[in-house]
């Protein structure tokens, strides 16, 4: 009788283990492929007239860490390049120890981008909120989104779905730590079933305030 119970019990185990990997892997693969599709090498990208880059960390001295360093050197080549007039820069500034998109700017900056091309937004603490507000508070109707190949396909679903006409292109320049790729990748598993229900279900607002365009209507 405990041997039966106990096969019934690892069998009930297996099979709540295989869902919960489809549950996982599935999301991810069907974003997957949204964002290979509107993803492009740096010489084909089509012009748009913002490149909106993603915070990704800062160190403890509150820098910009390789991986966020490398979203920008590649959103300033894109705009040395003439593919893009403006660098939106979006990340978490929740305190005022924390401040991703002024490390982002003094990056940006120290690389030749002219100050006047660079705006922030200090209120994207989610890749969600940073598309959400690139939309309701910047006005950007069409954008190249920077980011690497893990965060991608991610970001690129979430603005098309909220009203920003993205294409992407990856910022792989820095070789990353093996251990700090298995990280990101496991990461996005979660994440990126998080962003299916929260744009097909829950449409959580993100903070908001009053519209700061970075064109004006009749421009863009």
């Amino acid at each position: 009788m405990l041997k039966k119970l106990f096969k019934t019990f690892a069998r009930l185990v297996f099979y709540l283990m295989v869902a919960g990997i489809a549950l996982l892997t599935l999301p991810r693969l069907f974003v997957g492929l949204f964002g290979w599709a509107h993803t492009y090498a740096e010489s084909e990208i089509p012009p748009r007239p913002v490149v909106i880059v993603f915070g990704a960390g800062l160190t403890r001295s509150g820098e910009a860490t390789p991986v966020l360093r490398d979203r920008i050197q590649t959103a300033a080549r894109l705009y040395f390049a003439g593919k893009a007039q403006k660098l939106l820069m979006t990340g978490d500034n929740s305190t005022i120890h924390y401040n991703e998109p002024e490390a982002m700017r003094r990056y940006a900056l120290s690389l030749g981008v002219p100050a006047d091309d660079i705006v922030l937004d200090y209120a994207g603490r989610r890749t969600y909120d940073s598309c959400y507000r690139a939309r309701a508070i910047f006005g950007v109707r069409q954008a190249i989104l920077v980011t690497q190949d893990f965060h991608l396909p991610r970001a690129l679903y979430l603005c098309n779905m909220l009203g920003v006409d993205g294409v992407g292109v990856v910022a792989d320049n820095f070789r990353y730590r093996r251990m700090s790729l298995l990280f990101w990748n496991v990461r996005e598993l979660a994440a990126t079933l998080t962003a299916l229900i929260d744009v097909h279900f829950t449409r959580p607002l993100p903070i908001l305030g009053e519209p700061e365009p970075i064109f004006s209507p009749q421009a863009h």
